[in-house]
């Protein structure tokens, strides 16, 4: 099994199809239909889950899960990237193990996660028909408002 190592690698992969697990969050993309090479593996944690100590003790139990089970159920030809989560620091490594397989089996019998949100629309909201935002006024103005 191979590492990706590059920016531009997990960037490719970011535009495959993702899977969301309790522990981690899987992305695949098949490099070419004729590729036959070993698949390629990446590990990436974000510092929301903690400090480095933290992201690196997930990122070591990721990897370990990777060794032990990547080479009879990873495809040959495919880029994958696991994106730690902080479950995967408490969660028993048993269950880790069957999350990936699970999750490995779903992306070869085409499941994925529903479709993403359009980027820049998170947590945006449409305000409630009749109120403002600004002072609650029906018509939108400031009671306070400079002339």
């Amino acid at each position: 099994m191979l590492r990706l190592k590059k920016r531009s690698e997990f960037l490719a992969a970011a535009k495959g199809v993702r899977l969301s697990r309790r522990g981690f969050v899987l992305q695949a993309i098949r490099r070419s239909p004729e590729d036959k090479d070993p698949a390629r593996v990446g590990f990436t944690v974000t510092k929301k889950v903690g400090n480095a100590v933290i992201r690196n003790r997930v990122k070591r139990r990721l990897r370990e899960v990777a060794r032990l089970l990547g080479p009879e159920h990873l495809q040959p030809g495919w880029d994958y990237v696991l994106i730690g989560r902080y479950g995967a620091l408490h969660l028993p490594f048993d269950s880790l193990c069957a999350d990936f397989k699970g999750c490995v089996r779903d992306l070869a019998a085409g499941k994925t996660d529903a479709k993403r949100r359009a980027p820049g629309r998170s947590g945006h909201r449409k305000a409630p028909a009749g109120s403002s935002h600004l002072s609650g006024r029906p018509d939108g103005r400031n009671s306070q408002s400079s002339s």
